[in-house]
């Protein structure tokens, strides 16, 4: 047991060692407590060493994060010819990876543990954050040649949004921030944002912007939470970004999913972290490999509807080197 929550919950917490990886793993929200590499005296992404500070200033941090990671508009969508009406968890008018307690908020139930790998499992009941369907998801969390890697599958028995997402942040040189990290990214569109985060209509280039990190640049923090357009529906795993700190270390991202969200952690406001560090504005950076966001009202986005007798599946490695 790692701790207990205000709710009285118990958490308890998996150590996972190889490829020259150790990472911390907690049963809630099947979260990455902790990752560290082999001749490097830092994490490599943050975290909270009080697990009651992943349903506060931590939320999300590290997390599986849905059943519908990012944004849904109006807290809404129709499926089938019939409404549905979600957890108006952000702004009070959208809900963001799925109400405010989606995957990130339960205990996860362990099924399999080895010494380099664990396997944890969730089930969330018809009507849970207001979506339709029992959904039970399966998270498969490995370290193998120097690489985190996330196996995750859904099964529904009735059509639902699904989109999983690790949330993880990342810090590559244990510093105060992530300004001077290089940033490539392999997309040559991403979707312009409201005043809300919600996605307006189309895709944009990113050429000639702020967002073209087709070449790797220095990262400039400051109103990033966009998700970059790698495809128009689920692909063979592929390289989609790089992430290269002042230290040499490289983070390399492969996945098999449309869409990468990028934040820029300008929420961070002395959260208490790892080494008794304190993160402060863009303190890290979360590369999120998923669907798109707000795609169960968008028929021009990739399809993000599981449907019984279908297997969501989602795959994403960040492998790591000096």
């Amino acid at each position: 047991m790692t701790g207990t929550l205000p709710d009285g919950r118990r958490v308890d917490r998996l150590t996972l060692r190889g490829g020259g990886l150790t990472a911390r793993i907690l049963t809630l929200g099947a979260t990455v407590q902790d990752l560290r590499m082999e001749g490097v005296d830092h994490p490599l992404v943050l975290g909270c060493p009080d697990p009651a500070d992943y349903l506060g200033g931590g939320l999300y941090m590290g997390a599986t994060v849905g059943r519908f990671a990012n944004r849904i508009s109006g807290a809404r969508f129709t499926l089938d010819g019939r409404e549905y009406r979600t957890d108006p968890n952000f702004r009070g008018r959208h809900t963001l990876h799925g109400g405010s307690r989606g995957t990130f908020w339960h205990l996860w139930q362990v099924e399999k543990v080895q010494d380099d790998s664990a396997t944890l499992s969730l089930t969330v009941p018809d009507g849970d954050m207001g979506f339709p369907g029992n959904m039970t998801i399966r998270s498969h969390i490995a370290l193998r040649d120097g690489a985190l890697v996330f196996g995750i599958q859904a099964e529904t028995d009735a059509p639902t949004p699904c989109n999983l997402a690790h949330h993880g942040y990342f810090n590559l040189d244990g510093g105060e921030d992530v300004r001077g990290h290089r940033l490539r990214i392999a997309a040559d569109r991403y979707l312009p944002v409201d005043g809300d985060l919600i996605p307006l209509p189309g895709t944009a280039p990113v050429e000639g912007t702020r967002f073209d990190f087709r070449q790797a640049r220095p990262i400039t923090p400051g109103d990033y939470d966009h998700n970059f357009c790698l495809s128009d529906g689920p692909a063979a795993p592929r390289v989609v970004a790089e992430l290269t700190g002042q230290s040499g270390i490289r983070m390399e991202v492969t996945t098999d999913q449309p869409g990468l969200q990028v934040y820029d952690g300008v929420h961070f406001d002395g959260l208490a972290g790892l080494d008794g560090r304190r993160y402060g504005r863009f303190a890290g950076l979360a590369l999120e490999t998923q669907g798109w966001p707000d795609a169960p009202n968008r028929p021009d986005f990739p399809d993000a509807i599981l449907r019984p007798g279908r297997i969501y599946r989602h795959h994403v490695a960040y492998r790591f080197s000096r």
